[in-house]
């Protein structure tokens, strides 16, 4: 390609609503162009960015034996009333009506409409396993659209489905996916982890996100430096705390707290760890009616050590805590006699059930509330002062330090940006649209099934995050919008210049290497500005002085300065870099 030929629309200043680097960068390098709240036109400049990306999920895919298909952006909601989702997706689920006055969505995923060429196209166990893929635009309406492509409501997915006869073969499935991921994301060129995640209300363990490290990352990571294990934060947890429980050295005393009301204030009025004091947390679950009504509704109250936060997705998952909210204070009042600031398990007005933290059932002579404002309890132990908890659990985020779950060091946190996630789905959507198949014996069975995700757009958004410098974008080569830019210098000038840069031009197009030549005639500052902040990896400049001595220059975008390189040599030079 050449510069005059394509379209290059670079702006000195991002837009006053871009917040994060790859939204700025993006937007200043003519990659993207807003239309309106979380919707952006590929331009010229992105869309090879994303046809890099797509090409490289696509060969992966099919390597992995998946098929491809297109299913539509716009679907019959009958399809999504059968599982539920069009009610339960809640308002990011766009909902619209033809002329006629039927019910379509949007769609921002497509496990119903798969499993309904599934049900229809797989009638026997010969015919699996499957597993189906699409590459295609969807929209979630977001209710805070940010970041540019980052959390946009348009966005382009490569989200695939597999189809097993049993679990055995579903998990084989599934690992098939997971390396295949693997193989992606180590071609993009970029630093990312492959980390356990929260399986959600499915249940079960096989479900993995992969996050690009990036400081400016959304997401937390935990893992062990020297081991395998990571985690996200919904999902990690630390080694659990080993006993026994320390025996009691303190008398119980009510203590006066003035105005502290938080567990860290308390500590330091009191001049004691922060790790001695316990925070109390009040929960409430409702038992409804056929008609939503409240029948009876169960107070809880959850004990965290005073320098942990509680992990809602972990609790959410406790015996009688999946549909939990926070108690309002008219609850508490009646549950405590106290407003919240000062609440502990002691001294009661009326019962509740009682959750504590593994930690806090390991420690003794704590900190707690008095129920009372501006007094707390100090000195208080399981047993002597209060009875055992109606139950024990993990319920807080890990923090750096921590213990690994698996022995093998401590725990350490960094920042990630979710660009995938291979997820086992079980059965939750062929039971639901009575997708079976006969097996063997001639028996319907239903279909087990997995489904797998990639941000095709919201990748390079993640990219730009981890590769970035004050100058612009530092493009790994497999996503670079151009891999090898030509710059000559003066050309209008030189028939030297002009020769030298055509010719290199021809030979590396020769040799399959994806080369811009900019011969729109800008001053060398503007050009090679232009590049540096679009970020093409490998520059070439070529002007008079160096051609005198037989040399162009080469620089890397991430180099310092640039290198004389012998003209005759460069191509071979590059050739070699890219592996062409």
């Amino acid at each position: 390609m050449k510069a005059s030929q394509f379209f290059i629309s670079t702006l000195k200043e991002a837009p006053a609503d871009a917040e994060v680097v790859s939204h700025k960068l993006m937007m200043r390098a003519g990659m993207i162009k807003k239309l309106g709240a979380g919707i952006y036109t590929l331009m010229p400049m992105g869309l090879r960015v994303v046809h890099k990306v797509e090409a490289i999920v696509r060969e992966e895919m099919n390597r992995a034996g998946a098929v491809e298909l297109s299913m539509p952006v716009v679907q019959p909601a009958e399809l999504w009333q059968e599982t539920g989702r069009f009610e339960k997706m809640g308002p990011e689920l766009l909902r619209i009506a033809d002329r006629h006055g039927n019910d379509f969505v949007v769609q921002p995923t497509s496990e119903e409409v798969i499993t309904d060429i599934a049900r229809q196209e797989i009638r026997s166990y010969k015919q699996l396993p499957k597993n189906f893929y699409q590459i295609q635009t969807k929209f979630r309406d977001e209710r805070r659209p940010r970041f540019g492509l980052m959390r946009g409501r348009e966005f382009i997915m490569k989200d695939a489905y597999s189809f097993d006869r049993d679990q055995v073969s579903a998990k084989a499935s599934y690992q098939v996916m997971a390396q295949a991921y693997r193989r992606i994301f180590d071609r993009f060129g970029l630093t990312y982890r492959a980390v356990a995640a929260d399986s959600g209300a499915i249940g079960g363990d096989l479900s993995e996100e992969f996050q690009v490290i990036a400081a400016t990352g959304e997401d937390a990571i935990v893992y062990c430096p020297n081991s395998d294990y990571a985690a996200n934060m919904e999902k990690a947890e630390a080694q659990a705390p080993t006993g026994p429980r320390a025996a009691a050295t303190q008398a119980l005393t009510k203590t006066p707290t003035p105005g502290k009301s938080t567990c860290a204030d308390v500590a330091e009025l009191l001049g004691v760890p922060l790790q001695t004091t316990v925070k109390s947390l009040v929960l409430a679950t409702d038992t409804l009616s056929d008609k939503g009504e409240v029948l009876k509704t169960q107070v809880w109250l959850l004990l965290l050590r005073g320098d942990h936060d509680m992990n809602e997705v972990k609790v959410g998952k406790l015996p009688g805590l999946s549909a939990f909210r926070f108690a309002t204070v008219p609850e508490i009042e009646a549950h405590f006699g106290c407003k919240p600031g000062y609440l502990g398990p002691l001294s009661l007005l009326q019962p509740v059930k009682l959750v504590v933290d593994r930690e806090v059932a390991v420690m003794a002579d704590w900190i707690c509330g008095a129920n009372e404002p501006d007094f707390h309890i100090t000195g208080v132990n399981w047993g002597r002062d209060l009875p055992e908890p109606d139950m024990v659990a993990d319920l807080r985020n890990v923090v750096a330090g921590d213990a690994s779950p698996d022995g093998q060091g401590p725990l350490a946190i960094e920042r990630g940006i979710e660009v995938g996630h291979v997820f086992y789905l079980g059965t939750k959507y062929s039971q639901a649209m009575k997708a079976t198949f006969l097996d063997q014996n001639g028996k319907p069975q239903l279909m087990e099934m997995g489904c797998y995700g990639i941000g095709i757009t919201r990748l390079p958004a993640a990219a730009i995050e981890q590769n970035h410098d004050e100058r612009g974008i530092i493009w790994p080569d497999a996503l670079a919008p151009f891999t090898v830019v030509i710059c000559p210098i003066n050309a209008d000038r030189s028939p030297e210049v002009k020769a030298a840069s055509e010719s290199l031009y021809a030979e590396l197009l020769a040799a399959g290497v994806d080369v811009l030549l900019d011969d729109r005639g800008e001053r060398p500052g503007a050009m090679f500005a232009d590049w540096e902040l679009i970020g093409v990896p490998h520059r070439v400049n070529i002007g008079d002085r160096a051609l005198k001595e037989g040399n162009v220059e080469y620089q890397h975008r991430r180099d310092a300065a640039a290198t004389a390189v012998p003209l005759a040599e460069v191509a071979a030079l590059l050739i070699a870099k890219l592996k062409v």
